[in-house]
């Protein structure tokens, strides 16, 4: 049975040809190769010298010579230089194999062998280069047969996965990788093998033989052909890119880290609430950090105690029971099976080991790695559960200026990739920023409380009352998302049973805008007690505001200069200093003093809007006083407007919040306002609330400030009003109209002591006073006296000495009325006393301590 060779072999390439010599030295059989070889037909060949036909001249009389020793029998192998016949034929090197043999008739002949050198060299460069290649290269380099099986694997390819290069021949994928990228790797090489196909960057994931590190390898694959072009194998290069992976899964992790960072930076802290912050927290984290989080604060940051220094969990409230309490206030799942609260080790021991729920207290076991956590200010690891599906826990400390504020988990369950110590960063980095959120948040919390008890101190009491005027007030502070403001409004009584109504704002909100309300609203009742022109008041609070506005608490300084002096600010950071103060002080103020007798009104504005008036019968309108510079401008004087207000009329000062708002113009607001005061009278307090309710004042944008006055004045029989000449007997005149009047008002109870002291300032008004005399008595909630003169001298009490007839007189009105004072008017002055009404109880007496005091 014949089998022919397989295209391809090892003969095609090396170009091996062979013919015979005869016993008389000719070429006696020439093959088909020889005549390939060197270019000679059979018909040409047969019966020629092969030394004559093929070597060069110079070379024949050896030839000859060897020829002959080897027809003698002796074998020959050497390398003969040949020539192709003819002019001009090429020359070659042929290895020459010369056997000794004999014919059918017992002569000696040879058979020769002739290999073509220049194709043996082409073929030994072609091994060199590719044993070169092979063996020496950095790749692993495995060459598989057609039945997948390793042919040939280089040294590089043996140190990865073991043992020398030759024991790895006949191994199959299944030696190298786990099953189910041995399958893939050998569904990849069948589909190689078929198509012809290559396959680049094929990735593959497994342990090196023996070893338990992960590693990764990228692969090229393509198929190999033998000469002839029948497939052979699938060559493979492959090149380990483990370092490369764990780089690309950093430079993800570190991007991923970077943005999660960014969108912390957007998201945490957009709210002022603390525990919208942690839930701020949460949404960043969940899913993108990991699969479960929870926050826990410490219960006294929510109930708003001070903190000892660097901690919320002082030692004296920690025990062996467990750390300080705290309350859950926010967690998250991204696992659609899991309880959001299920966060590993979070909780204590409980019947059904459950975490916290949401919004209950509880305390972390004293040696849990949540209680570690808060008492050292570090990260530390809660296991995993082993039945559970939490795989690894980070219990990170919420820490803000050396203070802990709190705890969050962040959890990955059993799947996910365990946290590495980048995860532990940004974890820190993410507490950290919702820490100093929750910080901020509750510092100003605690300064808008502070704030609103300062402010609510220093607003007057309900229902205040004055004389001749009915009251009623509202003040609506903006909602919890708005700072506390500065607006403010007063009632203060002045003598004669005037009243100055005050409505304020100052500009700037928080804490230091209270107070600076806090610090108009003292100035102004202490220069209403003076008994200043409304203008007067607005002049010196202009003043007080401006030394409130300045770094030094008192006038603008602009630093001094000079060696040897005080250092002083620079004039920038002055200027600096000035402009962040100076939005805080500035304030505007509308100031009127309300005249029971004569239902006469007088205006002063610092900037504010104007006051609103209603009388029966007509519409509202807004009374017309010059607005003035804000307090705190200085510079520009104030003017005054008096105006005669109707009995009944109803007036409004109001802040405005009232009447403006983002969505509402001034003028609408001001229009507004007009509309609802016009219409039907009504109860003072359903007027107020009318007010509110109808008008816009929901918006929280700012605090509302409203003050409403219903005008009643005194009526005449309570007013009594006469006019004196300047003589001696106006004294014993004026005692006689006082008990007259008393004692048509029924209060016989006062007539003594109100004719000793009426005898009093009118005989002082006729010793130091001017002009003609008026002595007027008001009936209201109590007596008041006042004795009108044209002299400019204000009374000044004194102590007169023992041996001093006079001097006493003032000290003697002190004694007896409840108050006293004098007042500029602007036709001279007026000196008063108030006597507090009977009530049934006999009078008090002077003590001797008290008459001994004026000797």
């Amino acid at each position: 049975m014949w089998q022919s060779s397989p295209p391809g072999s090892i003969y095609d390439y090396i170009r091996v040809a062979s013919f015979s010599i005869g016993p008389d030295g000719l070429i006696e059989q020439w093959s088909s190769r020889a005549a390939g070889l060197f270019g000679m037909s059979s018909t040409e060949a047969v019966g020629r010298d092969p030394v004559e036909a093929f070597m060069p001249a110079e070379l024949r009389s050896d030839g000859h010579r060897r020829v002959g020793e080897i027809l003698d029998g002796k074998e020959w192998t050497g390398l003969v230089p040949f020539r192709m016949p003819g002019e001009g034929g090429a020359h070659g090197l042929a290895e020459v194999y010369v056997m000794p043999s004999l014919t059918g008739r017992g002569e000696r002949a040879a058979l020769c062998i002739v290999v073509d050198v220049r194709a043996l060299r082409r073929i030994e460069t072609d091994l060199a280069a590719s044993q070169a290649i092979f063996g020496q290269s950095p790749f692993g380099f495995v060459l598989f047969g057609t039945d997948f099986a390793v042919v040939r694997a280089n040294q590089r390819f043996a140190t990865v996965f073991g043992g020398a290069a030759a024991d790895h021949r006949g191994r199959t994928v299944e030696d190298y990788l786990p099953r189910a990228e041995a399958d893939r790797l050998s569904a990849t090489l069948k589909r190689v093998l078929e198509t012809g196909e290559s396959v680049t960057d094929l990735q593959l994931v497994g342990p090196a033989p023996g070893g338990t590190q992960r590693r990764h390898w990228s692969m090229n694959l393509y198929r190999v052909h033998s000469g002839a072009g029948r497939p052979v194998g699938v060559a493979g290069l492959a090149t380990d890119v483990t370092r490369r992976h764990i780089a690309a899964r950093e430079a993800a992790s570190a991007r991923r880290n970077l943005a999660l960072l960014n969108e912390a930076s957007a998201r945490i802290g957009n709210s002022l609430d603390l525990e919208t912050t942690a839930r701020e927290l949460l949404d960043v984290a969940v899913p993108g950090f990991c699969d479960l989080a929870a926050v826990d604060l410490y219960q006294g940051l929510l109930t708003g105690e001070e903190a000892a220094p660097g901690s919320w969990a002082p030692a004296h409230r920690e025990s062996a029971g467990g750390s300080a309490e705290l309350r859950r206030v926010a967690h998250a799942s991204a696992v659609a099976d899991a309880l959001p609260t299920a966060v590993a080790g979070s909780g204590p021991p409980g019947p059904d080991d459950l975490p916290p729920a949401l919004g209950s207290v509880h305390r972390f076991p004293f040696g849990s790695a949540c209680a570690m956590a808060l008492r050292s200010g570090r990260v530390e690891d809660v296991p995993g559960d082993e039945m559970g599906f939490v795989q690894s826990t980070l219990a990170v400390p919420m820490v803000a200026h050396d203070t802990v504020v709190g705890l969050v988990q962040f959890s990955r369950t059993k799947g996910s990739e365990p946290f590495g110590e980048r995860d532990r960063g940004l974890a820190t980095e993410l507490a950290a920023r919702a820490a100093v959120c929750i910080d901020n948040a509750r510092l100003y919390r605690r300064e808008h409380e502070r704030a609103l008890i300062l402010q609510r101190s220093l607003l007057p009491p309900g229902d205040p009352e004055a004389a001749g005027l009915d009251i009623a007030c509202r003040y609506l502070p903006g909602n919890t998302a708005t700072e506390v403001g500065g607006d403010w409004f007063d009632v203060i009584e002045l003598p004669g049973h005037r009243t100055a109504l005050v409505v304020g704002d100052v500009m700037g909100r928080g804490l230091r805008a209270a107070v600076a309300m806090g610090e108009l609203r003292t100035a102004v009742r202490t220069l209403a007690l003076l008994d200043l022109e409304p203008a007067e008041v607005l002049s010196a609070l202009d003043e007080v505001a401006r030394g409130l506005g300045s770094p030094s608490g008192g006038e603008r300084s602009e630093g001094l200069g000079g060696s040897g002096g005080a250092q002083w600010p620079s004039r920038a950071a002055q200027k600096s200093r000035e402009a962040d103060l100076s939005e805080v002080y500035l304030a505007t103020c509308v100031y009127a003093v309300y005249d029971p007798v004569t239902r006469r009104c007088t205006f002063a504005n610092a900037g504010h809007l104007p006051p609103a008036v209603v009388e029966p019968g007509r519409p509202a309108r807004l009374i017309e006083v010059p607005p003035g510079m804000p307090l705190g401008v200085g510079g520009e004087p104030f003017e005054e407007v008096e105006v005669e207000l109707s009995e009944n009329a109803l007036l409004t000062l109001y802040t405005d919040g009232l009447v403006e708002s983002r969505d509402q113009p001034l003028d609408e607001g001001l229009a507004a306002l007009r509309a609802v005061l016009t219409g039907p009278q009504m109860e003072l307090e359903d007027a107020c609330d009318h007010v509110l309710s109808t008008l816009d004042t929901q918006h929280g944008e700012d605090d509302i400030a409203l003050l409403m006055a219903r005008i009643q004045g005194l009526p005449a029989e309570a007013v009594g009003d006469w006019t004196l000449p300047r003589e001696p007997r106006s004294v014993g005149r004026a005692r006689e109209l006082a008990r007259g009047q008393l004692l048509a008002w029924d209060l016989d109870d006062l007539v003594d002591t109100t004719e000793l002291l009426v005898s009093e300032l009118v005989t002082n008004a006729l010793r130091y006073g001017e002009g003609e005399i008026r002595l007027r008595l008001l009936r209201d909630r109590t007596l008041v006296c006042e004795v009108w003169d044209a002299g400019l001298v204000q009374p000044r009490r004194r102590r007169a000495r023992d041996t001093d007839e006079g001097g006493r007189g003032l000290q003697l009105v002190g004694l007896l009325s409840a108050a006293w004072g004098s007042r500029r008017t602007p036709r001279g002055k007026t000196v008063w006393f108030e006597l507090a009404l009977p009530d049934g109880a006999p009078a008090a007496e002077l003590s001797v301590e008290q008459l001994l005091s004026m000797y």
